[in-house]
């Protein structure tokens, strides 16, 4: 007849991870979007659709304050991640940019 073995409980060390304060966090930059008289606002609602698989309705909200505003912060992402959207953006003759946001 075999013999049952029972898995043995063997006490571990618990981490706790504490949480952050805002300034303890890595640093977001913003991907901004500038108004320019070249590009039709359908086209801009389109590239935003493209490059972020944003919906129709959440692309034209940014396009709108593109056009309205001058300029639209399309999200915020860590440094490596907004350059490049940046530069998928401006592939498209976007004018882009990033700006660190603390």
């Amino acid at each position: 007849m075999a013999e049952t073995v029972e898995p043995q409980v063997v006490p571990g060390s618990v981490e706790v991870e504490e949480s952050k304060s805002k300034s303890g966090l890595e640093p977001g930059y913003l991907v901004i979007c500038w108004n320019d008289p070249v590009n039709f606002m359908q086209y801009v609602t389109h590239v935003f659709q493209r490059v972020f698989g944003w919906n129709r309705e959440k692309a034209e909200f940014h396009m709108l304050q593109v056009h309205e505003q001058g300029k639209s912060a399309l999200t915020r992402e860590s440094f490596e991640k907004a350059e490049h959207y940046v530069h998928q953006l401006q592939h498209y003759s976007l004018h882009a940019t990033m700006e660190r946001e603390d």
